[in-house]
């Protein structure tokens, strides 16, 4: 006769369900000299963190159970940290993304995998905010943090809410925070990706380092560089130059300004308020498409 299942018992197979259906579509992602996880995105489509991939080199996929693939970058987009791969079709099934609401308090599950083998932690949802702009000016639809001790390998994988809903991909945030970028993020950039290979970034045509203001603490940028055939040089900036406001509010130092880089920013036109030999004035510079190189 057989013992009834305790309640935790019943929790440790649930868990287990859990883990073994979302591990059918996360994938094991190879380059010359980093290792991580991915998920199936779209069929033949993967998506990765884009910081983990390097540069150049062969992308191979390790899918669940072994089997190996090779992997084209479709496009990369790092100031969300999203990359997309394609590989010929599996059997596999995408992961079915979803913008579900976050508590912090919350359980979740997090699922990768190492060599074509799941892995997973759990823990709980530690805080989450609103929309907020990456240290390289990538808009992230909401701030979602992890309690729970992830694997290096784990990082690209899914993160599950208690109802084994697919709410975006884990990623390590400074001091190896676990962070997730939201579903609605993926969705959004993966789908730029597939269609155009790249995520827009407004260009200045300026080399640009923080300066400290004289007479007060504010902080500018100084122009150590000017790319003759750029935005910057088109609208009468010069090396040298101090920028301290843009569209008339103060810049404090170089991170707002390149979060004011975005994809929406390709095509306006801006106005900074600049510091030449000790002189006040202004120019207007329309931001063009960052080039490839």
């Amino acid at each position: 006769m057989s013992i009834p299942a305790v309640p935790l018992q019943q929790l440790s197979d649930a868990l287990t369900d859990v883990v073994v259906r979302a591990a059918q579509s996360v994938v094991a992602v190879h380059s010359p000299r980093s290792r991580c996880s991915g998920f199936l995105w779209r069929p033949g489509l993967i998506v990765a963190p884009d910081e983990v991939l390097d540069d150049e080199g062969d992308i191979e996929i390790v899918l669940p159970g072994g089997d190996i693939a090779a992997a084209k970058l479709v496009g990369r987009d790092p100031t969300t940290d999203v990359a997309l791969l394609r590989v010929d079709h599996t059997n596999h099934p995408p992961a079915a993304l979803e913008s579900a609401p976050m508590a912090p308090g919350a359980l979740v599950c997090a699922v990768g995998s190492q060599q074509g083998a799941a892995i997973a932690a759990f823990g709980a949802v530690s805080y989450v905010g609103g929309a907020w702009r990456s240290f390289r000016g990538g808009e992230i639809d909401a701030r979602i943090e992890l309690d729970l001790s992830l694997r290096r390998a784990g990082e690209g994988g899914l993160a599950l809410d208690a109802a084994s809903r697919a709410v975006g991909m884990l990623v390590f945030g400074p001091r190896r925070r676990v962070l997730v970028i939201p579903a609605k993020t993926i969705e959004r950039v993966a789908a730029t990706l597939e269609s155009h290979g790249k995520v827009a970034r407004g260009y200045l045509g300026l080399g640009l380092q923080p300066t400290q203001l004289d007479g007060s603490d504010g902080i500018g940028v100084v122009v150590m560089s000017v790319d003759p055939n750029g935005p910057g040089a088109a609208a009468g900036v010069r090396q040298g130059d101090i920028i301290i406001k843009w569209n008339d509010q103060s810049i404090h130092g170089l991170r707002p300004l390149l979060r004011a880089l975005g994809p929406d920013s390709v095509g306006s036109t801006v106005k900074l308020a600049l510091r030449r030999g000790g002189e006040a004035t202004d120019a207007r510079l329309t931001v063009r498409e960052r080039p490839e190189t």
